[in-house]
């Protein structure tokens, strides 16, 4: 049993075949460049496919700086203007609101601390640079009670005072902050939106930062967040009048605790590289150049940004930069010129199966996430011009992106996006038989949920 039958013959079975995968490629390290000038921000980054094969790739570079702790430090005194709309469309609930938000405001103040209280329509006027004493708080206090609604939006006046009561006393000041309120568009003195960032521009320049708030639905959120990203401080979307008081709140806590302003993060294309975009951020590029202006930073606050890119390495093996980034800024603890370094490489191999293999997960989730923030400003765009069924087609291109890192990442990796995409495709399917104004308020969401995907940390509120 188990033997040949007679008279037959059974061939030698031929040895196994042995096949030797040929070495895989060494990862390439992420490399710290090393800084001349150490702060207190951080530079980090990761490549979304560290290998590549040949041809021509889209490759994702995740970035995240993040702003050292302070433990134990207390908020260092603000030299602050709050400048509120009190324009004829502010009347009502809304006036009443930013009038209990200015004074909550003055409440939270110290002695060290101090306040210019400015407010526009048609003009402006201000009580402007008192240190907030208990007998000037009284004073304060009593100024805004009085302020009522009427006139047009002079929003550039507006700035141009609350910048003159705080150059005053700039220099006796780490951090110096205007905030800005307003519920319209601008009606009266500058109008045009180039020549309001032009004045922001200049605000900051000087060394103020601007945080623009706007409330209701009949503001230009386009305008609004502009103003923030040029004048380096936070944006925010208020639906609800009454939630002013939180958010003049939070923007205090955040310039009180600032570690770092006029940060930007900036990068050469090497031979073979081209850039796409960045997501949510604001940019400029001059030849292989690219600059991305970034907020002033408070302790503890991280800003994720996803930069598109795609490579055609001129070698079939090897490495290839991908990019080498530095982050300036002036660091508030010491007062200095600060930097941040980092460089970014890619291994290049023939094997697709092992490119495909080597994704980096964390970096495919990051970078997934802004590639649907693009579909939720498409989205937004769609709605405001009353084209119902595109907002949603736009919505639904995410299933497919989700799909794919879901590939890479495991299931459920996209959870928290597929729920920031339901939320949204539901603006979208209830825009139809909504009222105007709500379907205004609907497009500022779904474009503060555009910035949120893309990476905005504390300066988005």
């Amino acid at each position: 049993m188990g033997l040949p039958r007679l008279g037959t013959s059974t061939p030698p079975a031929p040895p196994p075949t042995v096949v030797v995968a040929p070495p895989a490629p060494p990862p390439v390290p992420i490399v710290p460049v090393k800084v001349s000038n150490p702060g207190s921000l951080c530079l980090t980054g990761r490549l979304s496919h560290p290998y590549l094969v040949p041809g021509t790739s889209d490759v994702f570079a995740t970035l995240e700086v993040t702003a050292v702790d302070v433990p134990g430090a207390q908020r260092a005194p603000v030299n602050l203007a709050v400048v509120i709309d009190r324009s004829g469309s502010m009347s009502g609930a809304k006036i009443e609101n930013a009038r209990r938000a200015a004074q909550r405001l003055v409440e939270l103040l110290g002695d060290e601390d101090r306040i210019s209280v400015v407010h526009y329509g048609t003009d402006v006027s201000a009580l402007g640079g008192l240190f907030a004493t208990a007998e000037n708080k009284l004073k304060l206090k009593r100024y805004i009670a009085n302020i009522s609604d009427e006139g047009g939006t002079n929003i550039g006046d507006g700035l141009a005072v609350g910048q003159k009561h705080i150059e005053r006393a700039k220099s006796d000041f780490r951090v110096n902050r205007l905030l800005l309120l307003s519920d319209g568009q601008p009606t009266v003195g500058i109008t045009s939106a180039q020549g309001l960032i032009n004045v922001v521009r200049r605000i900051r320049d000087a060394g103020i930062s601007v945080t623009s708030l706007g409330v209701g639905s009949d503001f230009n959120e386009d305008l609004m967040q502009r103003l923030a990203d040029v004048g380096g401080g936070s944006y925010g979307f208020i639906s609800n009048a009454s939630a002013m008081a939180s958010l003049f709140q939070r923007d205090l806590e955040q310039a009180g605790t600032m570690v770092a302003r006029g940060a930007s993060l900036n990068f050469t294309l090497p031979e073979g590289v081209r850039f796409v975009e960045v997501y949510g951020r604001p940019v400029s590029q001059m030849g292989n150049t690219v600059s991305i202006t970034l907020p002033d930073f408070s302790a503890r606050q991280v800003e994720k940004l996803v930069v598109h890119f795609t490579a055609s390495p001129s070698v079939r093996s090897g490495s290839v930069d991908i990019a080498g980034f530095q982050l300036a800024y002036t660091d508030l603890l010491t007062q200095n010129a600060a930097d941040a370094r980092l460089s970014l490489a890619a291994m290049v191999t023939e094997d697709s199966t092992l490119a495909m293999g080597k994704r980096d997960k964390g970096a495919v989730v990051v970078a997934t996430k802004a590639r649907a923030a693009v579909n939720y400003q498409k989205a937004a765009e769609a709605l405001d011009r009353g084209d119902f069924g595109g907002a949603k087609r736009a919505v639904q291109q995410n299933d497919a992106i989700f799909f794919e890192a879901d590939q890479v990442a495991g299931e459920g990796s996209m959870a928290d996006e597929r729920a920031t995409n339901s939320t949204i495709y539901g603006l979208s399917n209830a825009a139809p038989t909504a009222a105007p104004e709500q379907r205004r308020e609907a497009v500022k969401q779904m474009k503060t949920e555009s910035l949120r995907s893309s990476g905005r940390g504390a300066s988005l509120y």
